[in-house]
């Protein structure tokens, strides 16, 4: 490092600008895209190999270059879509700034070959290699522009090492692609990965042709239009497409949303669209959206590789796009107020009151959510009438099934009942459980030897004391009070036998499940075959088509072969780690919740110490597979500070009466 200040060289503020700008091969596509459109091209051929990282070629019949304008075009800071710096705030070009090109060409080698329309047989090539310019040289090309760029990152490997697997890589370039695909109709996109078409689009102008390449006919056909005026000053239209409810996927990567012309990943576009379907989807479902906002007030000059835009009136633009689409849906009739959330279909949607009993005089919790059948062995003791004083009371009979969802937490929480009833909703244990230990700090002490408590390597002593609303364990530990969860409890439980059966022997389908995949997901089919396979699924692809013949036989009684299409979806986002894994740890965790005791679920002692000891035994007993905690513990000094115990001459004003 030099004490004096000084002008970097032009190779290191080449370097500079490239981190800022190419970031991974669907970087470099998404700048050669956005020139081939600005270009006026009605054609644009991308080709990677091995998700980019080891060439990429971006070819359009746009307007071209002569060769002095090739020349300048790969220096820093040259274009022909700005002429000065008040044309940035009406800037109408998805490239601006004029370092695509030249920031390419410093971190690869780069030839770019190009012929004006008008310039008969006559075109030009140059070659720009890790930053080193070459000479331009004579070469036959039709009108247009071919960019092949090849070693990218090649000489700065600390870059290249933070790149991701091919697929992964892929699943970026697959999304630059058909985001301007579908932003772009008009233009016959097409996409090909190590020598594969994985799609083309036909160029007639019609985002659903475009969407039929792209995702298929399923999802085309499920696309409902939008288009709306909003009346919100700083929003000119909205209008695009949004799939049906029930076609969705497990990541945000078919969420595609534009600005102004220009692809754009921004919360406030993408929550408005979600909120726009009135509760319609499951908290981890996303559906297919290619939605254009016209507007003004926005900002898009505030990131290097433009993929965000800054709202002035950003409540303004979630409104307007919130509505448009609820409205969309509506006119559809496919959004209903009243449904509960993530159960859209029809067959799903039951009515049933939302409190209250049944003749017999049983509590009527089981809601459209549905599901709450007693599966577990402990969960059908569950229900049955419980010792005095410490089950339910006389007048709650058999107490049915509670449901722990979303949709059901209101209503099970706030089931009415006579003032002459007898309330049970904290109960006590007589005589209390045995000890348990319960929390992780246990010390050396252990429980009286006349407790015959049980032996537990996790949790910490505690004495268990009663119930609270049928859906906590009040305890006492050493210092204070604990609280478990018993749904969350049981969750976890559940959660870690499933994952110990998990990869074991396969289930045949009486009858293959077809599932139709969009091009991106058919084309990392075979990268993820290999994990599909070791989890226990089977499959063959045909064109876009999987065939699931096989499922993990542990879950062979309930798995919806579709999450073979969320694995698939997984591994074209960015979500890195194991996606085979991840969506299986996601799908074990929302089975282990159907059979978990519900809350509202009054409990025998029994059943109190089976569940203890089983969350014991689990290699993470303080939180659920959904990340919510087991086990609360309120110390004692919380308690006695809660109680005010150490109020200022608290002791002193006691001692003052005692004398008196």
């Amino acid at each position: 490092m030099t004490d004096h200040i000084r002008e970097l060289d032009e190779a290191t503020v080449a370097q500079i600008a490239a981190g800022e700008v190419v970031e991974r091969p669907a970087s470099v596509v998404k700048e050669l895209v956005e020139n081939s459109l600005d270009a006026g091209a009605s054609s644009v051929d991308v080709s990677v190999e091995s998700g980019g990282t080891d060439r990429v070629v971006v070819a359009d019949d746009g307007r071209g270059m002569t060769a002095d304008d090739l020349r300048v075009a790969v220096r820093q800071h040259t274009t022909s879509k700005l002429g000065d710096a008040d044309d940035l705030d009406a800037v109408s070009t998805l490239g601006f700034r004029g370092e695509a090109l030249y920031t390419v060409g410093s971190v690869s080698e780069m030839t770019v070959t190009t012929r004006p329309r008008d310039a008969g047989d006559s075109g030009s090539r140059i070659v720009v290699d890790h930053g080193d310019v070459g000479d331009v040289t004579p070469a036959g090309r039709p009108a247009g522009t071919t960019v092949e760029v090849a070693d990218l990152f090649g000489e700065t490997p600390a870059r290249r090492k933070y790149l991701k697997r091919a697929a992964t890589e892929f699943g970026h370039v697959n999304r630059a692609v058909t985001r301007y695909a579908l932003a772009n109709p008009g233009v016959a996109v097409s996409l090909t990965h190590d020598g594969r078409e994985v799609f083309a689009t036909t160029g007639t102008g019609d985002v659903r042709d475009a969407a039929l390449a792209v995702y298929g006919r399923e999802v085309a056909q499920s696309l409902r239009e939008v288009d709306a005026d909003p009346e919100v000053e700083s929003v000119e239209r909205v209008r695009g497409y949004v799939s049906d409810p029930e076609v969705t996927r497990s990541t945000r990567e078919y969420l595609a949303t534009f600005v102004n012309g220009r692809a754009v990943t921004d919360t406030v576009l993408r929550e408005g669209v979600l909120d726009g379907y009135g509760g319609q989807l499951a908290p981890d479902r996303y559906p297919f959206a290619v939605l254009f906002v016209d507007c003004e007030g926005v900002d898009a000059n505030v990131h290097p590789r433009k993929l965000e835009v800054r709202f002035e009136d950003e409540a303004g633009v979630k409104s307007a796009v919130e509505s448009a689409v609820r409205d969309a849906l509506l006119e559809s009739g496919l959004v209903r107020s009243g449904a509960p959330r993530g159960a859209s279909k029809p067959e799903n949607a039951e009515i049933a009151p939302e409190s209250g009993k049944s003749e017999s005089g049983a509590s009527d919790t089981t809601r459209a959510s549905g599901g709450d059948e007693p599966t577990a062995e402990r969960s059908e003791s569950a229900v049955e009438p419980a010792p005095a004083g410490f089950g339910a009371s006389e007048s709650d009979g058999a107490t049915g099934r509670g449901n722990d969802s979303a949709a059901d937490a209101t209503s099970s929480g706030s089931t009415r009942r006579d003032s002459s009833e007898t309330d049970s909703r904290a109960r006590s244990f007589d005589p209390p459980a045995e000890n348990a230990r319960l929390t992780a700090d246990t010390g050396d002490e252990k429980p009286d030897e006349t407790d015959a408590a049980p032996e537990r390597d996790s949790l910490p002593e505690l004495r268990v004391l009663g119930q609270l609303h049928d859906t906590y364990v009040v305890a006492e530990a050493e210092d204070g009070l604990v609280l478990v969860d018993q749904h969350a409890a049981d969750e976890r439980v559940h959660y870690e036998r499933l994952q110990e059966q998990l990869g074991g022997a396969s289930q045949a389908l009486v009858a293959p499940v077809e599932l139709e995949l969009t091009a991106g997901e058919a084309a990392v089919f075979e990268s993820a075959l290999g994990g599909l396979r070791e989890l226990g699924f089977d499959a063959e692809l045909a064109g876009r088509t999987a065939e699931v013949t096989a499922v993990p036989a542990v879950l062979s009684d309930v798995l919806d072969p579709e999450l073979a299409r969320d694995v698939l979806a997984a591994f074209l986002s960015d979500a890195g780690g194991d996606p085979v894994g991840d969506a299986a740890d996601a799908l074990l965790s929302d089975l282990a919740c159907s059979p978990a005791i519900k809350g509202n679920t009054s409990l025998t002692e029994g059943s109190v110490v089976d569940l203890l000891d089983e969350l014991d035994a689990c290699e993470n007993p303080y939180a659920c597979p959904h990340g919510r905690p087991t086990v609360v513990e309120v110390d004692g000094d919380e308690l006695a500070e809660r109680f005010e115990r150490d109020y200022p001459g608290h002791t002193g004003r006691r001692r003052e009466d005692a004398g008196n």
